[in-house]
């Protein structure tokens, strides 16, 4: 049981990560970022500043969600379109609670579930 490496393959963006982990078949979770259903309309009574750091804020946790998640696993590749990946990359590098993970970048474009789950199965053959 020792050797049973917990694999986990993250394809993201900025809103949506569909977490795939590797058993012996995958297990698919879902983490939508609160940013999608934010209204982004600009209230200027509001001001733009504020809005911006309700959406950081939003970033964030929906950052911080994810990066919970990794910690029970060993071995994780983050890959998809957009810079998500890299920000959360370089959010838990600080954090020491990561050390122990091999998590690596990958770049790819917008896939169906079925193109995500066999980049994940092939990642790590």
């Amino acid at each position: 049981m020792m050797n049973n490496i917990k694999q986990l393959g993250i394809w993201m963006d900025h809103s949506n990560a569909h977490l795939m982990e590797l058993t012996n078949g995958i297990i698919v979770h879902r983490v939508v970022s609160e940013l999608t259903n934010h209204e982004t309309e600009f209230n200027f009574y509001k001001g733009e500043k504020l809005i911006h750091k309700k959406e950081q804020h939003l970033q964030l946790s929906y950052y911080k969600k994810i990066g919970d998640i990794i910690k029970k696993y060993q071995d994780v590749v983050l890959f998809g379109p957009t810079d998500a990946k890299n920000e959360l990359l370089n959010l838990i590098k600080t954090d020491h609670l990561f050390e122990g993970i091999k998590i690596e970048v990958e770049n790819s474009d917008k896939m169906t579930e079925d193109q995500m789950q066999t980049f994940v199965i092939d990642y790590f053959k």
